[in-house]
């Protein structure tokens, strides 16, 4: 029998799934969010972020928290189950917050931590991941993939993923 030893919280996009293929969306003025969270059915996944995870698996219950919004769940959902992984409470952004990732994520996290512990958050946004520190989560930084400023730009200054 395995004891869980609380939950082993994993970001998307950029951790788990590659978002590159979706980022010309977010290059182009009007930014197209509707085609770049459209597209996110046809992520590949992130080999190293799936392989920890899988990992992370046999000692924790595995959680999401992701800067989408709520509208994508059902999509969201089809991938993760596409790549194997363990099912968990799965927290997105909701359809009307425009607020920083950093803000976003670090209160879907505190709410998840009043029902669970949370004994590791893995995500690749610096900012995030310095966000879920001060609030004194245990953190891992997916540094798999290269950081692309359009991400980060949208993220941060436009608070939609």
């Amino acid at each position: 029998m395995t004891v869980h030893a609380g939950l082993a919280v994993f970001d998307l996009d950029g951790t788990l799934a590659d978002v590159r293929h979706r980022l010309p969306h977010l290059r182009r003025r009007p930014r197209d969010w509707d085609a770049f969270f459209a597209a996110a059915v046809d992520d590949p996944p992130l080999a190293d972020g799936v392989a920890l995870a899988r990992e992370a698996a046999g000692d924790h219950r595995l959680a999401y928290v992701t800067g989408r919004p709520e509208r994508c769940r059902a999509d969201t959902v089809a991938c993760l189950d596409a790549q194997r992984l363990p099912p968990g409470p799965l927290l997105m952004r909701g359809a009307a917050d425009r607020r920083p990732a950093r803000v976003t994520k670090v209160e879907l996290l505190r709410r998840l931590a009043r029902e669970h512990t949370v004994a590791l958050v893995v995500d690749d946004d610096a900012q995030v991941c310095a966000a879920y520190e001060r609030a004194g989560f245990a953190v891992l930084r997916a540094d798999w993939v290269p950081v692309e400023n359009v991400l980060e730009s949208a993220q941060e200054r436009e608070g939609r993923t």
